[in-house]
């Protein structure tokens, strides 16, 4: 047992909770320190008996969110005190009304939105996606949910070290997946930096290391170069009596981890690994010449990449950026990216929403203040408005319109449109009006005729062409991308669908009953996972069409006795961490406690999944699945954060223990500079040196370039690794790599 000095932990709490109030203080007025100090002192007596994972007092959490929401989103009173109490409803005795009556109905409203949804859930849903969507149906009402629920996220993050490592897998992905867009969407780029950041120290922790090393260790030459940048432009603009600030900034761990990936290249060539910024106090007016005179500055001393220019002053982003961008090449031939702002806006890029708010009624006069980010909100909330479909179908649809830059373009008359980036003209058609959308049949786009899929470009003209006899259709679900078309034709497909649905269901019904066997929730969840739909009504709804031939289901029953008589004792009650944990200790003792992967426990069947090929000393978790047992994953499997996020309950703890000396199927992909010979010294190695299979070899050979992809048997990492350490020191290879 840990002893605690409770004296020191109070001074502590009471340290906290003044840097609250010190960085609050520009934005209270009168008696609002007097309603956090009362929130305070709820928050504190009813979390006095609580610790968090790390041993801590609870309270430093809430004192933590409310901190991130005055420094780092920009939010007043309101927030704090919801951000202070957002805990308590759930965690101890107080109730919503309670906090009404004491703090009114708007902090209650919020704090409702923070409040997980308890209760049990239909089998097979998605507790974490019925969570997500309550939070965003007070988003309607009220942003500073999301706001509130961003900093709680960013708190946790940064103290996830404490956690179990299969609660840490949850939470990073779920993370991953839906607030680092959020935060993207919303205009929080610090935060959304950090989010991503803190995702890869916790699932990719050697490479995170790898990175911060070596970010640290071109540190001092980097500043030397970006001191020697800056010089003739902060000269000039001093001489024309600008008033501004620069800063260097290097890229996050992240995006330089995912330039290193996408690109396939080491670190030493991500070429804009740092941005210059420039930042001119100038009037609200005059910005837009200011920041054109800056870039023509820049551009007299350094040369532009003409591809690389992007100017979000004129269009500004939807989530409420503005900046302008350009990379130039150095003295030193080394490409920079220069970013462009005013103070303001420079504010905007860093808090995105709250800053925009504070800045919107001074610019009322310029009429920007239907932003992006109030259409955006406006477009949520018809998409809640319109889904009755499954939670974790409405999330996926959500995260589709999160991400996306933009594309502008132009009606007949010349009104300006931003449409989501892979827009098409049926979108356009949607965002238009419904009635246009639902009975569009081409367009013309710049005078020339194209059909409904043609994906639209910036600048474009597009003219709908409409025919009464047109209905939508399934496919048209996949080329649309913007929510609010998806919802509209949803709509239309619904009422027929709705009738199918039911017709495939009696089907269902009728056979199961033949069959013997119950119609329950639990079963349904069966069939859909085993004739491989996505939910439920999908299923019934393929049967209802006949795309699921209902004599089939005789297959499944088969399939369920199959697996009865090889007694698998494991799989058939196991839907959860929870009851996995309880199956295991009765079939192994109580000693046993996480799932050890190896001889030692053949009690477990589980089957390795074929989207990333797990091998013995990867870091790896197991997912139950429904119907095939539990299921080993890489945690850097491609489809890691879409299951970590919507199924985190399902997620188990793995670990290789022993090494078996099981063969897994790898892929090695070789580049080098093409020789006589160079295919059978590669061969060689791999079969000579250290007894390995192969199963299969591709070669391409294009003027003196040699790729070549080699799929083979290893026993593990260790072994991969030294089999790739062979292979480079071979003449001619240049570079190894696994891929899955």
């Amino acid at each position: 047992m840990i002893q605690v000095d409770l004296e020191v932990e109070r001074k502590e709490i009471l340290k906290r909770y003044r840097k609250l109030l010190r960085t609050a203080k520009p934005l209270l007025k009168d008696g609002d320190a007097k309603i956090i100090k009362k929130a305070f002192n709820v928050a504190n007596d009813a979390h006095k008996e609580m610790r968090r994972k790390s041993g801590e007092p609870y309270i430093y959490h809430p004192l933590e969110v409310a901190l991130v929401c005055v420094e780092e989103i920009g939010l007043g009173t309101t927030s704090i005190v919801a951000a202070l109490l957002h805990d308590v409803v759930e965690d101890t005795e107080w109730e919503l009304e309670d906090i009404e009556r004491e703090f009114g109905h708007k902090v209650a409203t919020i704090i409702d939105g923070l409040t997980k949804i308890s209760g049990v859930f239909e089998y097979g849903s998605s507790q974490q996606a019925e969570n997500f969507r309550k939070m965003l149906l007070t988003l309607s009402d009220d942003v500073r949910v999301i706001l509130i629920k961003l900093a709680d996220r960013l708190n946790n993050m940064r103290t996830l070290e404490s956690m179990p490592r299969h609660k840490q897998l949850k939470i990073a992905s779920e993370t991953m997946y839906l607030y680092a867009p959020l935060a993207h969407r919303l205009g929080l780029y610090a935060i959304k930096s950090e989010l991503e950041d803190l995702y890869l120290k916790y699932t990719d922790s050697d490479t995170y290391a790898f990175i911060i090393e070596k970010i640290n260790e071109t540190r001092l030459s980097r500043n030397k170069f970006i001191k020697s940048f800056i010089a003739p432009i902060e000269e000039e603009l001093i001489s024309l009596g600008f008033n501004f600030t620069i800063k260097g900034r290097p890229k996050s761990v992240h995006s330089i981890y995912t330039k290193m990936k996408n690109q396939n290249i080491p670190f030493e060539e991500v070429y804009d690994l740092f941005a210059i910024r420039i930042i001119l106090d100038s009037e609200v007016d005059v910005e837009k010449q200011d920041c054109w005179q800056v870039y023509s500055i820049v551009t007299d001393f350094y040369r532009p990449n003409p591809d690389r220019l992007r100017d979000w002053i004129s269009t500004p982003r939807a989530n409420g950026y503005e900046s302008l961008h350009t990379t130039v090449m150095s003295n030193t031939g080394q490409w920079v990216e220069v970013q462009i702002r005013t103070v303001r806006m420079d504010e905007i890029a860093e808090r995105g929403y709250a800053a925009h708010w504070k800045y919107k009624d001074k610019e009322s006069a310029s009429q920007k203040s239907k932003s992006g980010l109030d259409t955006w909100i406006t477009q949520v909330r018809t998409l809640l408005e319109s889904n009755d479909g499954s939670a974790i179908e409405f999330m996926d649809d959500f995260r589709g319109n999160l991400f996306h830059d933009e594309v502008f373009v132009f009606t007949p008359k010349g009104d300006l449109r931003v449409m989501p980036f892979g827009a098409t003209a049926l979108d356009f058609a949607f965002e238009i009006h419904t009635e246009v959308g639902a009975k569009c049949i081409g367009a013309k786009v710049n005078n020339r005729l194209v059909p409904i899929n043609h994906k639209l470009k910036n600048g474009d003209q597009v003219e709908i062409l409409t025919s009464n006899k047109q209905k939508p259709t399934e496919d048209w679900l996949s080329v649309v991308v913007t929510s609010r078309a998806k919802a509209k034709i949803k709509d239309a497909l619904r009422d027929e669908k709705k009738s199918t649905m039911l017709d495939g269901k009696e089907i269902v019904q009728r056979k199961l009953k033949q069959m013997k066997m119950d119609f329950n929730s639990e079963i349904v969840e069966q069939l859909r996972a085993y004739f491989e739909t996505k939910t439920p009504n999908e299923f019934y709804y393929k049967v209802g069409k006949g795309a699921i031939d209902s004599t089939l289901i005789k297959g499944f029953k088969d399939f369920k006795e199959q697996k009865k008589q090889k007694g698998k004792p494991s799989t058939e009650k196991v839907k959860d961490e929870s009851s996995f944990t309880k199956e295991l200790k009765s079939l192994k003792g109580p000693e046993h406690d996480q799932l050890l992967i190896g001889e030692d426990m053949d009690v477990v069947d589980y089957v390795l999944a074929k989207c990333c090929n797990p091998i013995p000393g990867d870091d790896v978790f197991g997912f139950v699945t429904i119907n095939e047992g539990i299921k080993i994953h890489r945690t850097s499997c491609p489809n890691a954060v879409e299951l970590l996020s919507n199924h985190g309950n399902r997620v188990i703890k793995a670990k290789w223990t022993s090494q078996q000396e099981i063969a897994f199927l790898v892929g090695l992909k070789i580049i080098g500079t093409d020789r006589v010979g160079l295919i059978n010294d590669v061969t060689k190695i791999i079969s000579s040196e250290l007894k390995v299979n192969m199963r299969s070899i591709t070669v391409d050979s294009d003027s003196g370039v040699f790729e070549g992809t080699i799929k083979l048997y290893v026993n593990s990492t260790q072994h991969l690794d030294k089999l790739i350490d062979n292979l480079v020191k071979v003449e001619g290879v240049i570079k190894v790599s696994r891929f899955d």
